[in-house]
């Protein structure tokens, strides 16, 4: 296995961590404040024995847990590194400093990734000598349960970059989705966007609670979802598959349409009716809490959905 450097300590580089050492890779990590890799190290002590007591981790927490190592220096963590995940602050200036420095001192050979969920890489690799082998690889949090990650090349990404960072995602038990350029958004984001514009339309104009949303998304559509795509879903719901269903039910979704060309102001009054439901739900001390209930059922969800691949088939 190769040697992955992890640079930026934070929610998401400690995630990838996890799912790069459940991989087999030896992974270093770096951050310029070194209580984040203390921090880091002591979530991995913390989570690997739930991820084993699941059947997600593919060996002993031990194991997973000794190919973990810190880095005194940017220098030593790239050191013989073929593949850097860089995941500092959403800041376009933090981006292109620390990229400068990456393609500097990293190995020729080695793909230089961003995590960043929001900038578009030609934003802060353009000016690179080593250009073509920087993009985006963002995961959706936390990694090491969900599988998908977006690969975003610039314009000047090489193919064979693309194609080598696909490979190794997939490796480590990820569903890369190779966009074939980048867009602001990416696919993730664009796609919550749509369902969250609509959302707060809803909500603001007063045709639903948040949690009879909540509850059209939870016990509705995410079941579904949870394990096929829209455009599965659709092939599946009528007769004739994908094409039949666009003739059915098109002209819904035109009524639609008009209906849907405005913005609720997130931090409008909206919010305040939002945030008053949510708090009465969900008091703010109880946020930490419910976030770690949320990953042992994404604990549960991942290892009901290896069981049923076995036992059903994907």
């Amino acid at each position: 296995m190769s040697k992955i450097a992890l640079v930026g300590m934070g929610l998401v580089g400690r995630a990838w961590a996890i799912s790069f050492a459940r991989a087999g890779h030896d992974v270093v990590l770096f951050d310029e404040k070194p209580d984040a890799v203390d921090e880091a190290l002591r979530f991995a002590d913390e989570i690997l024995p739930d991820l084993s007591a699941n059947g997600l981790l593919g060996g002993t927490p031990q194991a997973v847990r000794a190919r973990l190592r810190r880095a005194a220096t940017l220098e030593e963590a790239l050191d013989g590194a073929s593949h850097v995940q860089e995941s500092t602050p959403e800041d376009v200036g933090v981006k292109r400093h620390i990229f400068t420095l990456l393609d500097a001192l990293a190995p020729a050979g080695a793909v230089l990734a961003s995590s960043t969920s929001a900038i578009l890489p030609s934003r802060f690799t353009e000016a690179l000598p080593g250009r073509g082998r920087a993009l985006v690889v963002h995961p959706i949090n936390p990694p090491y349960l969900i599988p998908a990650v977006e690969l975003v090349p610039a314009p000047w990404t090489d193919a064979s970059v693309v194609e080598r960072t696909a490979a190794l995602m997939r490796s480590a038990g990820h569903a890369p989705i190779v966009m074939k350029r980048e867009i602001d958004g990416f696919v993730m984001n664009r796609m919550q966007g749509a369902l969250l514009e609509e959302a707060f339309r809803l909500v603001s104009e007063g045709y639903a609670s948040i949690e009879d949303i909540d509850i059209g998304i939870r016990d509705g559509l995410a079941l579904r979802w949870s394990f096929i795509g829209p455009f599965e879903t659709i092939d599946l719901n009528a007769p004739g598959g994908v094409r039949d269903y666009a003739n059915r039910y098109q002209g819904i979704y035109e009524r639609i349409f008009p209906t849907s060309q405005w913005r609720a102001d997130w931090s409008g009054p909206v919010m305040d009716v939002i945030e008053a439901d949510r708090r009465k739900r969900l008091p703010a001390d109880g946020l930490a809490k419910r976030q770690a209930w949320r990953d042992r059922r994404l604990m549960a969800l991942a290892a009901h959905k290896v069981r049923a691949a076995k036992d059903i088939g994907e």
